[in-house]
């Protein structure tokens, strides 16, 4: 009878590691707007030719209740004119600003598309949680 020997090795463990990849749009920095460049943004959108300083100001008063300096307006606008949201233009002086000029703001494409963009992250982060903030 024939003796086989089994010749014991050490087993080496196999390991299995898995990768997960996937793509993912990353937004630019400058994309995002704040809650304030939004609301800013989109008053200078609706006042289309009267968008200067105190008119956003008083746009943003009237359709939100938000009572906000005009140091925090004039801020924003600054800053989305920096990103190329939206843009300005020197206007004729006015008797009732005392013979000073007023600057104008309207937006721009990249303006509209940040405001899109927008919108569209807080419709899909608002899907399927509408009411759930609310109390009864």
């Amino acid at each position: 009878m024939e003796r086989r020997h089994l010749i014991q090795r050490p087993l080496k463990r196999l390991i299995s590691v898995s990768y997960l990849f996937y793509n993912i749009k990353e937004m630019r920095r400058e994309d995002h707007l704040g809650s304030l460049e939004q609301i800013v943004l989109l008053a200078v959108l609706r006042l289309k030719e009267n968008g200067y300083g105190m008119m956003v100001r008083r746009e943003i008063e009237e359709c939100t209740g938000r009572n906000i300096s005009i140091g925090a307006v004039y801020a924003t606008l600054e800053r989305l004119e920096g990103k190329g949201y939206i843009s300005s233009i020197v206007g004729e002086p006015t008797p009732e600003r005392g013979g000073r000029a007023k600057r104008i703001f309207r937006i721009e494409a990249a303006g509209k598309r940040a405001l899109q963009t927008t919108e569209q992250a807080i419709r899909s982060m608002t899907a399927g949680v509408t009411g759930r903030w609310r109390t009864t």
